[in-house]
């Protein structure tokens, strides 16, 4: 039995313990640009555009050369948030069901500090949304459905500007005196002083970010800043707004090494899905692309990934495995020793991330619905590197079909769609009736 001088040692010990134990958690930060597929970063490949601080991260840490997003906004936000398909989990564009589990939940739950900042568009005029969502605290653009709320003096009657002069919410009130700004400006600062802020406990950051989304306008390092010009060219635009994206993600790197939180920190970027589709790119690979937003295409999904940990991560790794973005939440369980909720549809990449590729899949899949389920029933596939199941049955050879133009037959076909099928069974089976298109 415990005396009560024991009683009073382990009183003031567990604490300690506790907090101890709590700091020495890996912190993580998750990004993920707004609009850009894998063919708009210099590392994947693009002599058209500069994005040497995410280059630079993916040299020192990983690069997966197939990762897969949701074609649209919404839809790649609730997964990458849940970890889940979105048969399970899209009910309808613009909002996040708050009552599902997600990654914010996940690690506040096992004593992590949680912010999100830059591009919200998941609650509709409720201020709460982000909190209830599991975030301790937010900077965010876009609290509209829609084109916005009508009525005279409603906080929510247009969604604002997202850069020059934005209309920003903190954590349920206006941010005022932003004439001028840069949103992505404000929101990078934010989050750089939320850093110092909470460095000394592990913490959870969700960059969705506001760049690079349209309109094409200027950024504070375009010619036109002040003044902008109509007349300019729209993909020289974007262009620089593609380098301004890198310039903010190696400010956030840049703090991290100065804090010395680098070697206890996991750093995860990608893109929400496709480029705008009046974006048309020069790639050596295919001569051009056209952005694919909103198609199931490679150019509509395929994404560019990049992962870093220094310490943990091997410098200049290549994954070729395909991923998604379900295996984002579990793979923030695994590095922070959270419970990953149930009915979680990832896998970790931890292993791939650290060499061990024998439990890692060679195919992912993918259910969508541009309006949700209350609109039209999900299309969906299962692809691996090469080959691609539509639902619908029909097949393309991707690397030889960029554009799904002529659904691939012969015996290659035959074996991977006999193959291929067998998964697309497997998980439509777990969908509810009329679910999925056949």
């Amino acid at each position: 039995m415990l005396n009560r001088r024991s009683t009073v040692f382990f009183s003031i010990l567990l604490p300690l313990v506790v907090s101890s134990s709590l700091a020495n958690k890996p912190n993580v930060i998750v990004i993920m640009a707004d609009d850009i597929g894998f063919e708009c970063y210099s590392g994947y490949g693009s002599e058209f555009y500069r994005t040497p601080n995410i280059d630079r991260l993916a040299r020192t840490g990983a690069q997966f050369t197939h990762a897969y997003s949701q074609p649209i906004c919404t839809p790649s936000r609730v997964k990458i948030m849940t970890g889940r398909y979105n048969f399970r989990n899209y009910t309808t564009f613009g909002e996040l069901d708050l009552d599902q589990p997600n990654f914010a939940k996940m690690v506040k739950a096992n004593g992590y500090t949680t912010a999100i900042a830059g591009k919200w568009q998941l609650s509709a005029e409720n201020l709460d949304g982000p909190l209830q969502a599991g975030f301790d605290e937010y900077l965010l653009w876009h609290f509209t459905q829609g084109s916005g709320n009508k009525m005279e003096g409603s906080l929510f009657k247009n969604k604002g500007s997202r850069f020059k002069s934005p209309l920003l919410f903190h954590n349920k009130k206006i941010v005022p005196r932003t004439k001028d700004k840069y949103g992505p400006d404000l929101v990078t600062d934010y989050l750089i002083d939320f850093i110092e802020r909470k460095k000394d406990a592990p913490f959870f950051i969700y960059y969705p970010m506001i760049l690079v989304h349209s309109p094409f306008d200027p950024t504070p390092l375009s010619v036109d800043w002040k003044n902008a010009d109509p007349d300019r060219d729209q993909r020289e635009r974007f262009q620089e707004m593609v380098f301004y994206m890198d310039l903010v993600i190696g400010r956030i790197a840049k703090k991290l090494d100065q804090l010395g939180l680098r070697e206890n920190t996991l750093l995860m970027i990608t893109g929400d899905n496709g480029t705008n589709r009046n974006i048309t790119s020069p790639f050596p690979e295919r001569g051009t692309i056209q952005g694919g937003k909103g198609q199931m295409t490679d150019a509509g999904t395929r994404v560019a990934f990049v992962a870093n940990w220094k310490g943990q991560i091997k410098p200049g790794t290549v994954i070729d495995k395909p991923i998604s973005f379900a295996d984002v939440l579990p793979t923030i369980g695994d590095v922070t020793g959270s419970s990953i909720p149930e009915g979680t549809d990832g896998q970790s990449l931890m292993p791939l991330l650290r060499g061990d590729s024998e439990q890692a899949r060679d195919w992912i899949f993918m259910s969508y619905s541009p309006k949700g389920i209350k609109k039209a029933p999900y299309r969906s596939f299962v692809r691996d590197q090469r080959w691609k199941l539509y639902s619908t049955g029909d097949i393309y050879d991707v690397p030889n079909d960029w554009l799904e133009e002529s659904p691939a037959n012969g015996l290659e076909a035959a074996a991977a769609r006999q193959r291929l099928q067998r998964i697309m069974d497997r998980i439509t089976k777990q969908a509810p009736e009329g679910h999925i298109q056949f």
